[in-house]
């Protein structure tokens, strides 16, 4: 054999082995992220009688939400976005293979159910498995942090999509529990309003005050009160929206009144501002 035919062929054995890394670390990710929603009854329950529609817009908006994500760190290194387009295929498909499988060791599907149910089940739990799977790299990782990153990130838009992303996957494993409207049902407004002002001083606090490890390298461009109103309040309206999508597609909203759904995006959205804040940081 050849000097560059031997070349040639570390190279390929090197390129499998390097895509057996990034495909482990994704089943890893997934496994990690998921596992909350993955063992919470409610959830089995949700994948039975939410719409499919709703769960199918779900998915869809997932998609380039990873495509995204893998900009900013995926599982793999990558050089274009159909690379990423096909990254995120791959983390739905890892995503799926890991809820299916534990699910069924779970004893949660069974051979005699309607088809329709399990997909249900299955498909409630692939966005939070498939953000896991995808920042893999970044979080499992050793070289999350590269010039790829802060190719999208050191930008406005960058920065609020990183908080969507947070704000999501946190939310994803909260909103199926019923303690969500539980808890804004007893609370009053004046416990409403402190929840919001301690979860807009949360989440600035978490970014620009702690000095929490990475928090060096979010922007800081201004202020207190430019950084509060661009990033922290605009933030929290994103976090707001991403709760209130969350809560309609597992069916919260269905014949509640309007005080009531504010009170369960405003719970919500603590949890969800935090994700969003420690997005901020992590990614």
């Amino acid at each position: 054999m050849s000097r560059s035919e031997t070349g040639d062929a570390n190279a390929a054995a090197t390129g499998d082995h390097t895509l057996l890394i990034g495909l482990g670390r994704a089943a890893a990710g997934a496994l990690l992220f998921t596992l909350p929603i993955l063992m919470t009854m409610e959830t089995w329950w949700l994948g039975f009688y939410v719409e499919p529609l709703r769960l199918a817009l779900l998915l869809v908006m997932t998609l380039p939400l990873l495509v995204g994500l893998s900009r900013i760190g995926g599982f793999r290194r990558t050089s274009s976005i159909l690379q990423d387009g096909a990254d995120a295929c791959i983390a739905i498909a890892i995503a799926a293979l890991a809820a299916a499988g534990l699910l069924w060791v779970f004893g949660v599907l069974a051979p005699e159910m309607p088809l329709s149910e399990v997909i249900g089940k299955i498909a409630i739990q692939i966005t939070p498995g498939a953000i896991g799977a995808m920042l893999a790299r970044s979080q499992l990782g050793s070289s999350g942090h590269d010039a790829k990153r802060h190719e999208m990130e050191d930008t406005y838009a960058g920065e609020l999509f990183v908080m969507v992303a947070g704000a999501l996957f946190l939310s994803l494993n909260i909103a199926p529990t019923e303690d969500v409207l539980l808890i804004g049902y007893q609370m009053s407004i004046w416990q409403q309003l402190g929840l919001l002002v301690l979860t807009l001083a949360l989440m600035h606090g978490f970014v620009y005050e702690l000095d929490f490890a990475g928090s060096a390298s979010v922007t800081r461009t201004g202020g207190f009160w430019s950084l509060f109103l661009r990033f922290t309040v605009a933030g929290y309206v994103l976090v707001a929206l991403v709760s209130l999508y969350v809560l309609w597609t597992f069916g919260r909203l269905d014949g509640t009144s309007a005080i009531d759904i504010v009170s369960m995006v405003v719970v919500l959205s603590f949890p969800g501002a935090i994700g969003a804040a420690a997005a901020r940081i992590i990614l």
